[in-house]
């Protein structure tokens, strides 16, 4: 076996997992804040010299219209206009229209609602609805009108020749749209929502943050038992079955890769061995909770070349993880944070591809400040995913993925006045991290995982966990 490089800076330690307490779903957000929302988006048009906002959802894409409007799509396309009348028109397909009643917006006359045939399901009835032409003409879109279209994704001109112009909503949805105000007044306002560093998604409010908190308790303490209900021989079914799904929706799929598995595979039926590594996450909107270890119960488990998996991989990661958490600072540029981890987890023995950690919201990835040269700067109201991916041949990978926020003196104060127990929560898991874990944080930071942080690199011994040395 080849000689460890020993680090001097993490330990290990043996712990009973702490217990920070479980919450009810909070109350959602209030008709005033969804209206707050559409006004902000208002005025970002004014600004941009936009008419009208047109907001594409359907099942995997239906984050930005459901901040909007609290309605999610089912199995259908959905449209928001904005700019048309006085309140926005939600266009939807047969099945959704009796959904509609989930937007407090509509319940409160505040958001219309017209049924689009075409966006059914293939061969339901077509003949009850107008064409989408009339619908656009209806709401003003005509020539000289200036829309902005607003998907999942914008595109840079270095990705794409005319990134202003590139747009990823359906083809027969963007050509009627150019028909009637003109090509060159279609454009690509995705941005207004998902930029990094001023996209309104990216400044939560407390009502957003308590939603988060509780999802992030509902994914940890799944992982939690998962954790300590694996056992060598069961099947990845029975082990992801510890999770308790309780119905609330999912913010991706759920992945369990033990063995040689690929990473994002779910369960398959397979069977699990002592020496082999495992990677699990539990996903729903707002949170996304996942780790990553060996099947095992010490070093002594594991193959001869990976036996110092603690020493050399495992702990350096903790290590630069509890600097990462130094850095996460309102104002700190992204850049920062991904420079720290590239020069101290270099890529040829980490293979750290992916950006080093990134905002998350409804949508599991929202956009993330946090790359090479980056000089967006962290702001109060961002929901950060701790979400680095080392990646090794050798060693597998380990992960302390897990939700926190940035929230300056103001808004930690809007949380602990209108959600007085998360607040309490969150300053406990934070007394945790700093004087068990060893990892100094700033005042900003709040944690939402009730496992924050915790890092079992042998899931048979889950109470053997990683912290820095005092």
């Amino acid at each position: 076996m080849k000689k460890a490089n020993v680090s001097k800076r993490h330990r290990v330690i043996e712990i009973e997992w702490p217990t920070f307490g479980v919450c009810t779903p909070p109350a959602k957000a209030s008709v005033a804040e969804f209206q707050s929302r559409l006004d902000a988006a208002l005025e970002a048009m004014d600004r941009l010299g936009l008419t009208h906002l047109v907001v594409y959802g359907d099942r995997e894409h239906f984050a930005n219209m459901a901040w909007f409007t609290g309605f999610d799509p089912r199995f259908e396309e959905a449209l928001l206009i904005l700019g048309g009348q006085s309140d926005p028109l939600l266009v939807v397909g047969n099945e959704c229209e009796g959904y509609l009643p989930v937007s407090p917006l509509y319940v409160a006359g505040k958001l219309r609602g017209e049924r689009f045939q075409s966006f059914s399901l293939l061969n339901q009835p077509r003949a009850n609805s107008r064409l989408l032409r009339e619908i656009f003409a209806g709401e003003g879109i005509e020539e000289g009108a200036k829309v902005g279209c607003v998907g999942w994704k914008y595109f840079a001109d270095s990705e794409h020749p005319d990134g202003a112009h590139a747009i990823d909503l359906p083809a027969y949805l963007v050509d009627t749209l150019r028909n009637l105000a003109g090509r060159e007044n279609v454009t690509n306002a995705t941005a207004i929502l998902m930029h990094p560093g001023n996209g309104l998604r990216t400044f939560c409010s407390p009502a957003e943050i308590a939603y988060f908190e509780y999802t992030n308790i509902l994914a940890s303490e799944g992982m939690k038992r998962m954790i300590f209900g694996m056992q060598e021989g069961m099947t990845d079914h029975e082990l992801a079955q510890l999770a308790g799904y309780n119905g609330v929706p999912l913010g991706c799929h759920m992945t369990l890769a033990s063995g040689d598995l690929p990473g994002l595979s779910g369960p398959v039926g397979a069977t699990l061995r002592k020496g082999t590594p495992l990677s699990t996450n539990i996903c729903y909107w707002g949170s996304n909770i996942c780790r990553s270890g060996w099947i095992a119960s010490s070093a002594r488990d594991l193959p001869s070349e990976a036996r110092d998996y603690v020493e050399s991989f495992a702990g350096p990661y903790f290590e630069v993880m509890s600097e990462w958490f130094g850095l996460l600072r309102i104002g700190t540029p992204g850049g920062e944070l991904a420079r720290l981890v590239a020069e101290k987890l270099p890529f040829d023995k980490f293979g750290i591809f992916l950006n080093a950690g990134h905002l998350i919201h409804l949508d599991e990835w929202l956009s993330s400040p946090i790359y090479p040269g980056s000089d967006i700067p962290l702001h109060s109201g961002m929901a950060m995913q701790v979400d680095v991916i080392p990646s090794s041949k050798v060693y597998a990978s380990t992960r302390m993925e897990d939700g926190v926020v940035i929230a300056d003196e103001t808004l930690r104060q809007q949380i602990q006045e209108q959600f007085p127990d998360c607040f309490a929560r969150c300053v406990k898991r934070r007394e945790f991290m700093e004087k068990t874990l060893g990892i100094a944080l700033p005042a900003e930071i709040l944690p939402l995982s009730n496992i924050p942080a915790i890092v079992p690199p042998f899931f048979l011994s889950p109470n053997t966990i990683l912290a820095m040395k005092a």
